[in-house]
């Protein structure tokens, strides 16, 4: 069904869906669609604490999505930190909690709240800090045609967002 559509709205852009280079592209497209927006399954691994008590922290942690209002591409960077309380997570986690909510149709503003909620709920930790920088390409490539222009969203909880020092730290921290 999804590969049909394609291939009308490949004749709807005036182009021949049965030239040699748009032959399979249809079906290319469908395939990219069906992956990219079914993130693999992954368990939220924690192991307990240990007395740890101080920031957590990982940088530049690609990531890509499609804007759910032009479904074209956005992409950029992910900086995730905590503070445990009594759990720490298994570090791919952090990737993977990213990954698994930028990889569908969204808004950046969206990726990064839902990435501070899962882990507030599967760590329970003093605070949460999740910063993503990203270039997105409807604004770049369509109406305003801005190039080189980041858009920075944050959700910060717990102690990130009352003590001062902790977000200073990690803002410290990421750039």
């Amino acid at each position: 069904m999804i590969e049909d559509n394609v291939k009308k709205i490949i004749q709807a852009l005036d182009d021949n869906p049965d030239r040699e280079g748009l032959k399979e592209t249809p079906k290319r497209y469908a395939k990219f669609l069906k992956e990219f927006l079914n993130p693999p399954n992954w368990n939220c691994t924690t192991f307990d604490s240990e007395g740890y008590d101080e920031m957590i922290v990982q940088s530049n942690i690609s990531f890509y999505s499609l804007c759910e209002h032009h479904l074209a591409p956005f992409f950029g960077k992910g900086f995730i930190a905590y503070i445990p309380d009594k759990k720490i997570v298994g570090l791919s986690k952090l990737a993977r909690t990213l990954e698994t909510f930028s990889r569908r149709l969204q808004n950046q503003e969206r990726i990064t709240q839902q990435v501070a909620e899962f882990l507030e709920k599967e760590l329970q930790p003093l605070g949460v800090a999740v910063v993503l920088k990203a270039k997105h390409l409807c604004m770049e490539m369509r109406g305003v045609k801005k190039h080189n222009t980041f858009t920075t969203t944050s959700k910060m909880t717990g102690v990130f967002k009352t003590d001062l020092n902790a977000r200073q730290e990690f803002l410290n921290l990421i750039k």
